[in-house]
């Protein structure tokens, strides 16, 4: 099993920062992509960006340019740094990980997610 830890959520203001991170622990072969999701009220989740084992990244339109994603792969941990924060990135930001399983099964995990408010 793998665990996911979330950490570095909480209220900002409008213009604010905020970098959160996501730690993997357990039985973890390789990791290849690691990416944040997000949940906002009344909304479905959608992807605000992810980064694949060799760093190529990915960012959902509406966070290009104001957050940037990055992985430490000897910690097994995923960052988003997220900078000039809008009241509409108000959600629950979830991390997600890709653990590859011997021989050649991947699978996907999920954190508990961590509140995010941006008050304008």
């Amino acid at each position: 099993q793998v665990q996911l830890v979330e950490s570095g959520g909480g209220l900002v203001q409008a213009g604010g920062s905020l970098r959160l991170s996501c730690a993997a622990s357990g039985s973890i072969f390789s990791i290849d992509a690691m990416g944040w999701y997000r949940r906002a009220p009344g909304k479905q989740r959608e992807l605000v960006a992810v980064i694949a084992s060799g760093g190529r990244t990915n960012y959902a339109d509406s966070v290009k340019g104001r957050f940037t994603i990055s992985r430490d792969n000897a910690k097994d941990t995923v960052y988003l740094q997220m900078n000039s924060l809008e009241p509409e990135d108000t959600a629950v930001y979830y991390c997600n990980v890709d653990v590859w399983v011997p021989p050649t099964t991947l699978r996907q995990y999920w954190g508990l997610g961590t509140q995010v408010t941006v008050a304008s």
